[in-house]
């Protein structure tokens, strides 16, 4: 079946279902609406994981293919109608003590699909990952510290994490083209830190909501190099992933695996963000290491990502060609690497490899500080 045909067909569908929901009671019963809803769900429920979700994909890209407006709202929210809640709704976190990777959605990269099946996925990721951080801390001590953010509680970190969502919505939703300064958006912060993690899963739903009726192309400040809603997504996926490792540490627990493609993807929108972020530039412009190179490479997926020092900052690419290193480091996982960069574990883990100049490593990580 060609893939003309299966876009197609989900657009027919996703138009006759919102006729359906949006009839008058003169043109159709309601109940008959109802039940001819519930037996397509219900149908459509029989289909595999693998499949359902890129039902949902195709769905999501016939509504954008829409212009902005009531249509388009209503043909986006189809495959809530049809039994597929959208946002922290329609995920759900891993039993207890699995050891599966945490998060597969990955953004989209040329030559990988589709901008919008990566945008949705990214999103379903991010929504993965906050349930998993509320269920971590909704019964924990508010005051336990976070180690790998020194100063800080699991109530500091969940209200940290919980105003990146609502930054990020509220940029999303205004359709912001100028900075908007994260404390001017009001929180609606609970006075008990016993409901953070209610007000944390409202915030990632609200912003998630606004991410996926935008979708991805949509121009919209950001405080990095790409000013488009899928800037945002990559970055709620970023701090999902690492604020999730933080909380399972301070809880004495190791940070869960993660999926390399998330991992990957991570990586390299940090370090394409790193040069627009004040506090990083500023410390990299005085490093006085130009002309040094820096090679990071994780064993699990053979990724080579190499860092030249110089001008006043760094550019980097995939891959090992290029002067030899200066310094490099390898890690097992690229979940590791990422952590690492994050400053989430320290250099000196056994988890780690070191060739040549080991202070350049420690130089970039002191510099690169979030």
């Amino acid at each position: 079946m060609s893939d003309a045909l299966l876009s197609t067909l989900a657009e027919a569908l996703a138009e006759l279902v919102t006729a359906v929901e949006t009839s008058d009671d003169e043109d159709l019963d309601p109940d008959t609406a109802v039940q001819w809803l519930a037996n397509t769900g219900h149908t459509l429920g029989r289909l595999g994981a693998a499949d359902r979700r890129a039902l949902d994909t195709l769905l999501h890209e016939a509504a954008l293919r829409q212009p902005p407006g009531p249509w388009r709202d209503a043909l986006i929210r189809v495959p809530e109608r049809l039994g597929r809640p959208g946002g922290l709704r329609g995920a759900a976190p891993a039993a207890s003590g699995t050891a599966a990777p945490v998060g597969t959605g990955v953004a989209w990269a040329p030559g990988t699909g589709s901008p919008v099946a990566g945008h949705v996925a990214t999103c379903e990721a991010v929504a993965e990952h906050v349930l998993r951080f509320a269920a971590l801390v909704r019964d924990a001590e508010p005051t336990t510290p976070v180690p790998t953010c020194p100063g800080w509680t699991l109530a500091d970190l969940t209200r940290h994490l919980g105003a990146v969502h609502r930054w990020t919505g509220h940029l999303v939703r205004t359709r912001a083209t100028v900075r908007v300064r994260a404390e001017d958006v009001p929180l609606d912060l609970p006075s008990d830190p016993a409901a953070y993690a209610d007000w944390l899963t409202a915030g990632a739903e609200s912003a998630l909501a606004a991410l996926s009726t935008a979708g991805p192309d949509l121009p919209v400040w950001s405080p990095g190099a790409d000013p488009h809603v899928r800037h945002h997504s990559r970055r709620l996926l970023s701090e999902a992933v690492v604020h999730l490792a933080d909380a399972e540490l301070a809880l004495g627990g190791p940070a869960r695996t993660v999926d390399p493609r998330t991992a990957a993807d991570a990586i390299d929108h940090f370090l394409t963000d790193a040069p627009y972020i004040p506090w990083i530039a500023e410390p990299l412009a005085h490093l006085d290491r130009d002309g040094a190179v820096l090679r990071l490479t994780a064993r699990d997926t053979g990724a080579v990502r190499t860092l030249a020092l110089g001008g006043g900052g760094f550019t980097w690419s995939r891959g090992s060609g290029g002067p030899e290193p200066t310094a490099g480091v390898v890690a097992e996982s690229t979940g590791e690497l990422l952590l690492l960069l994050h400053r989430r574990y320290p250099a000196d883990d056994a988890r780690f490899t070191h060739t040549g100049d080991r202070e350049l490593l420690d130089d970039w990580l002191a510099a690169t500080a979030l």
